[in-house]
């Protein structure tokens, strides 16, 4: 770095002593004090109360197969329901929501002999798997049950007692029909959409099918097989998908068939899981929203694959629901934002589907626009496919200036969004050049048609439509910020570009936000005056940053805009108080953070912590995860900050990565920073930000000095090389560098303990 010199460096003597503090530094990939079973042990979900619902049952998957526990409805019977991600209907004439819906499947009944009496039940998070008894008037069962993580692959292990060697399963089919169909939604399909052929049951051997044949061509397939070994009785389970061939029912056969016993299926099985788990590691001392914390991260796994589809509303486990597609105006996003600051960027599916997709981007732009830009509609199948949809049957891509389709055109720019930070924090070119620059100049290309200059020398922008408040406004706030947020992303990614003169016009002219008494409005003559759920007029300043509470001119707006939305009860949602849990850790606010996420936790998140609106969705307690990274560590604007917001007084993190593909450790104890660690994985600028207070000494892995530069009493930059380390504590001192788990308060288990 041009910057650093021997002016600059601060002296290693301040430190006092040599390099043998650094004789054990955890820096070798996995926390050497941390017991990981047992640990983990103390976040997974108990029960010992019967689950009746999606919302209070276990749930098990693996990014494609998915199955929720729970109670069957009016019957003394446990239902195992049985959903797969790539299950969807294949009719683009009756749009997202009925033609290309995800299709239910059906479920499994464990039908006991007597009636149930008792059960304890425990989700083993370090094992991703479900056990314990139940106990009914005629015996007991004992049970062990995953959703094996690389298979397609629904295992159950029961061992009864005399009394309930009868106990039997049952599958029950589910009619192939959109859930929005359902009349109790009042979303009634388009004219002539009909539900698909009934399940033809097969046997083959000693496997069972149901065959489920599609108006489209292709099928779904559930096969499944029983063995008995000893007292033991397992069931296995595969569902295959096929379009338009269908090879369906040979996988699926094929899964059920070539399998041993459970005990070693589940070596596989628990390493995936426990190299999962092992990528990053936090712990604070607010117990239960660390439980919290890291079932979230089993719920990512169980939810999202790289190559899986992008999760539809209610990730693999369909359920009824009004919303049986992806949504691309906030659902999406808050998905998967967790994946970046959680080291598990082989999850993100977003990436992945954009690229593989993008021709569909294409087509689904009004004819006029469609040589040069890429659009999205908000609603999708798993090949980004709106197909048709208007009215109840989808949304299709809108057209800034006309009412309908209702113009909401900023989605992709934000779900691009989410691959800037894929890239940003793994620095992978191959992101950058081959899927975040093309889209982006193709989705910023779209906004560039419609922007005109305005007889005060602005550009501005027809009316669109802001995410859920209900009215067009034209210079709508929403899209302004994705086009200031696009260009600048677009200059800054390639500088010769033929369209840099009009990036820079367009962030040199474009309108200003409208703003009144009460902060930002929704658009041009449009205030924000009701309760609002979501908070797109705010995404300039989170999560795209571009107006920062850093600068102290913009504190009063951001305060009085975050006040003003969040004070509308009536129509808030659980996502919206993450949202302003994540603006108030941007004001370094840690407090009223973990307020908003307590509002959270006691009015919307359920006993399993999924999440209920009018139907099942799963991105509102996923974004609270990011909610505690934005807490614990925000890298944004080339500035690592380490606990900027953060309320609790021990806090311990390791292989936390950030923007700039650094991975942080850091440890808090009793208010205070006691030290941070930083690997470099690309050789970017490092500069941290921490809150050790007085001199501070930076040492390599061996203890020798690193150069580095004092930008302000609390902000360092480091020479730091691709593959270096950084080690940063109080001068003075001599901390230990191994990673553990912090004291915590005492909680109740989540489940229904």
């Amino acid at each position: 770095m041009a910057d650093l010199n021997r002016r600059t460096i601060l002296s290693g003597a301040l430190a006092g002593f040599a390099g043998a503090a650094f004789a054990t530094p955890a820096h070798a990939g996995h926390s050497a004090g941390v017991d990981w079973p047992r640990f983990l042990a103390g976040s997974d979900m108990i029960w010992r109360r019967l689950p009746r619902t999606w919302y209070d049952g276990p749930f098990l998957g693996n990014g494609f197969l998915g199955s929720g526990i729970y109670a069957e409805p009016g019957r003394d019977v446990i239902r195992f329901n049985v959903q797969h991600s790539q299950v969807q209907d294949h009719r683009p004439e009756f749009g997202s929501l009925f033609g290309l819906a995800r299709l239910p499947i059906g479920y499994f009944t464990l039908e006991p002999v007597g009636t149930i009496t008792a059960l304890d039940w425990r989700l083993d998070l370090w094992n991703a798997e479900l056990r314990g008894t139940l106990t009914t008037s005629a015996g007991s069962m004992k049970l062990r049950a995953l959703v094996h993580s690389v298979r397609s692959l629904l295992v159950v292990e029961v061992t009864p007692s005399d009394g309930e060697r009868a106990f039997q399963w049952v599958f029950h089919p589910a009619k192939a029909v959109s859930p929005r169909a359902d009349p109790v939604f009042g979303k009634p399909p388009p004219a002539g959409y009909t539900e698909n052929p009934p399940v033809q049951r097969h046997t083959s051997g000693d496997v069972e099918l149901a065959v489920q044949p599609l108006h489209a061509g292709g099928e779904h397939v559930t096969a499944w097989r029983q063995v008995t070994r000893g007292s033991t009785r397992t069931l296995y389970t595969s569902v295959a998908w096929s379009h338009p061939a269908k090879t369906a029912a040979d996988r699926a056969r094929r899964a059920v068939r070539t399998v041993g016993p459970l005990s070693s299926l589940a070596r596989d099985h628990q390493n995936w899981w426990h190299d999962h788990y092992r990528r990053s590691f936090l712990s604070i001392s607010d117990s239960r929203l660390q439980s919290f914390y890291w079932i979230q991260l089993y719920k990512i796994a169980s939810a999202a694959r790289k190559d899986a589809p992008v999760m539809a509303t209610c990730g693999p486990w369909l359920e009824p629901t009004p919303w049986p597609a992806t949504w691309w105006n906030l659902n999406v996003q808050l998905e998967y934002w967790l994946i970046h600051g959680a080291n598990h960027l082989e999850l993100d599916a977003v990436t992945y589907a954009l690229d593989k997709f993008r021709q569909n981007l294409r087509d689904q732009v009004a004819t006029p626009y469609r040589a040069d830009s890429y659009g999205i509609p908000r609603t999708t199948d798993m090949s980004l496919l709106n197909g048709a949809g208007s009215g109840t049957s989808g949304f299709a891509l809108g057209i800034p200036g006309r009412a309908s389709p209702t113009p909401e055109v900023g989605n992709l720019t934000w779900a691009l969004h989410n691959v800037w930070l894929s890239y940003r924090h793994t620095m992978d070119q191959r992101i950058l050049h081959d899927v975040l620059f093309p889209l982006l100049r193709g989705a910023i290309n779209y906004y560039l048609h419609f922007l005109t200059r305005g007889s005060d020398g602005k550009l501005h922008l027809p009316f669109t439509f802001s995410p859920e408040y209900g009215e067009n406004a034209p210079d709508c706030t929403y899209d302004l910020a994705l086009i200031r947020w696009g260009c600048s992303t677009l200059l800054a990614t390639a500088p010769q570009d033929p369209l840099v003169g009009r990036w820079r016009d367009v962030l040199a002219t474009l309108t200003p936000y409208a703003v009144d008494g009460n902060g930002y409005m929704i658009g041009a003559g449009v205030p924000f005056a009701k309760s609002h759920r979501h908070y797109s007029h705010l995404l300039q300043v989170y999560p795209l940053y571009e107006v920062t509470w850093e600068k102290s001119e913009n504190r009063a707006l951001i305060e009085k805009s975050l006040s003003h939305w969040i004070s509308f009860e009536g129509a808030l949602q659980g996502y919206s108080f993450t949202g302003a849990a994540s603006i108030s850790a941007q004001m370094l606010r840690g407090d009223k953070a973990a307020f908003y996420l307590g509002e959270l936790l006691r009015r919307f998140v359920q006993p399993n912590t999924m999440y209920k609106e009018s139907g099942p969705v799963i991105e509102t307690p996923l974004s609270a995860a990011q909610s505690v990274h934005d807490m614990v560590c925000q890298s944004w604007g080339d500035v690592v900050r380490v606990f900027p917001a953060v309320p609790w007084p021990d806090v311990a993190i390791e292989n936390f990565r950030t923007q700039g593909a650094f991975l942080l450790s850091a440890s808090r104890t009793g208010g205070r920073t006691r030290w941070l660690r930083v690997r470099s994985e690309a050789g970017a600028p490092c500069v941290i930000r921490h809150d050790i207070a007085g001199d501070v000494v930076v040492r390599d892995s061996v203890g020798r000095d690193l150069p580095h530069r004092l930008v302000s009493p609390d902000t360092i930059e480091i020479g730091l090389a691709r593959g270096g380390e950084a080690f940063v504590h109080p001068a003075g001192d001599r901390p230990d560098f191994t990673v553990s788990p912090v004291p915590g308060d005492s909680s109740a288990p989540w489940g229904l303990p």
